[in-house]
């Protein structure tokens, strides 16, 4: 297993390259027919059967793992405290810039985590659906600061958590539609009730620094994860990749009247780019450089994405 020489022996991760990584797969093979990576993979973000059995097998082999630990804790906490509690859920939170994958990497892993023997109930929730709605983001002046810290209810988010974390049978969860770029109304929410996983994915779940100081504890959003995993690129593949989308959305998804972004769709190409590389500049890096990246190295398991939007290495924290 070959150590990747930018990471210190004294490094608390260990880091394997792609080829070593596969084969820790536990040679569990499953091809996925066409109509189901269409589903989980997201717009201009290649997904193939050879990446699934590559990286997300073994990734759901080492979840398994710790899975099995905490679910074993809270057995003999039980016989401790000698009594019988359900089983609480498992949490992971997946983080990371925009336009890297998260949401491709939360619905593969979670399609693979269902496949484990014990066939557990995996849920998965974006905070997308946490941010204020676009009327209190214009009131608060803050609009252009769309998916900063500052704009989500990071209070609302973690009484969410809280909930879970204690045994709630059913949990309701606000939802996010990137058609109208708003939280829709109450009435459409996502019903979360006991998974025995629940994958939390969004570009701030790692982030602590408060934005104003605040009375007595903090608590974040991190405090109630089980695991968490970080999607990491270069810069220069996520301004590409961030580009090429917003020309494809513009092409197909911003031709809808309904859409937020409509105003975009008689663009040209170039005209496309150029909006694109502005919105990055002015929003996306500021929020990446300043609030995404430095929370890189408190995830658990970190990977490392090539130009292609294939992961080419994985960095696992030691333990």
């Amino acid at each position: 297993m070959q150590l990747d020489p930018q990471i210190a022996i004294d490094s608390p991760f260990r880091s394997i390259k792609r080829e070593d990584w596969k084969n820790l797969n536990g040679k569990v093979l499953h091809s996925f027919s066409p109509e189901d990576l269409e589903k989980l993979h997201a717009l201009n973000e290649p997904l193939t059967n050879q990446e699934i059995e590559e990286v997300y097998f073994p990734l759901s082999h080492l979840l398994e793992i710790h899975i099995d630990r905490f679910q074993s804790l809270h057995q003999r906490t039980n016989r401790f405290f000698g009594k019988v509690e359900s089983r609480l859920p498992y949490i992971i939170g997946i983080a990371g810039s925009v336009a890297v994958g998260k949401s491709t990497t939360a619905r593969v892993l979670q399609r693979v985590l269902s496949m484990l023997p014990s066939k557990p109930k995996v849920d998965l929730v974006t905070t997308d659906g946490f941010l204020y709605p676009n009327k209190q983001l214009i009131e608060k002046g803050i609009l252009n600061r769309k998916g900063f810290p500052e704009s989500y209810d990071a209070k609302r988010l973690i009484h969410f958590l809280s909930a879970v974390k204690s045994g709630a049978p059913k949990i309701t969860v606000p939802v996010y539609s990137h058609l109208v770029y708003d939280v829709l109304p109450d009435t459409q929410q996502q019903i979360i009730e006991q998974p025995d996983i629940l994958i939390v994915e969004g570009i701030n779940v790692l982030q602590v620094n408060s934005q104003r100081p605040r009375k007595g504890h903090s608590v974040f959003v991190s405090d109630f994860f089980d695991y968490s995993i970080y999607v990491h690129a270069s810069e220069k593949n996520l301004i590409e990749w961030y580009t090429n989308r917003f020309e494809s959305l513009r092409a197909t998804a911003f031709q809808n009247p309904e859409s937020f972004f409509h105003k975009y769709a008689d663009m040209t190409p170039t005209e496309s780019h150029a909006m694109a590389v502005s919105i990055w500049n002015e929003i996306n890096k500021p929020n990446l450089i300043k609030n995404i990246l430095p929370t890189r190295y408190r995830a658990d398991l970190i990977l490392e994405k090539g130009s292609h939007h294939f992961v080419k290495n994985v960095k696992v924290r030691k333990i």
